[in-house]
């Protein structure tokens, strides 16, 4: 009969014990993440930006409306085109630059992921040679609906590269994230596939 008490005692005793930690740990995240965030750098939009594998230089942002690059546009679309130098900083060809520039709020989350074209030739989303700088325009296709902002917010992000990555022990860049947000003016319908 006691040892039937001690060991519905026992129990009692590891579930409070055992919930009393949960609850100390979830009040200890609950404080941690109601610290202030640092806050967001703002990037110089006329200077070259270190995002890892790239080195960048926003030119310019402007918005297009018949054909951006040899790129249509939709009758019922605009396009948002942003201009950039874009040099490859590793030793290998790489056309892992689809992320690299994201729309800010209010923008962000209204387009799908941006074509990405070669300036030069029209080309779309070539692979880039280590140490060539090439100009590249992104475009981001909206109704005409939508009202597009005199300031083009973005967010410009960064990876870390890793000589061996967890699962196949191979050299890479990983852990996306964002490195700052910088504003460029919009030009309002200029000259489409301009340089």
């Amino acid at each position: 009969m006691f040892g039937a008490i001690r060991g519905k005692v026992k129990t009692w005793f590891t579930v409070g014990a055992g919930t009393l930690a949960a609850v100390t740990v979830a009040g200890l995240l609950g404080a941690f993440g109601a610290l202030p965030q640092p806050e967001t750098p703002v990037l110089a939009r006329d200077s070259q930006i270190e995002t890892g594998q790239w080195l960048v230089r926003p030119l310019r942002a402007y918005v297009g409306t018949d054909r951006v690059y040899d790129l249509p546009v939709k009758q019922d679309q605009q396009a948002l085109v942003l201009e950039v130098e874009m040099t490859n900083r590793t030793v290998e060809s790489m056309k892992d630059y689809f992320t690299l520039f994201q729309l800010a709020p209010p923008l962000g989350g209204q387009s799908e992921q941006p074509a990405v074209i070669l300036t030069r030739d029209g080309s779309m989303t070539p692979a880039l040679h280590p140490g060539m700088m090439e100009r590249m325009a992104y475009v981001w296709t909206f109704p005409k609906a939508v009202a597009l902002p005199d300031e083009l917010p973005l967010v410009v992000n960064t990876k870390t590269y890793k000589p061996q990555d967890n699962l196949y022990g191979t050299p890479g860049w990983f852990n996306e994230r964002e490195l700052g947000r910088v504003e460029m003016p919009v030009e309002a319908k200029a000259a489409e596939g301009q340089s």
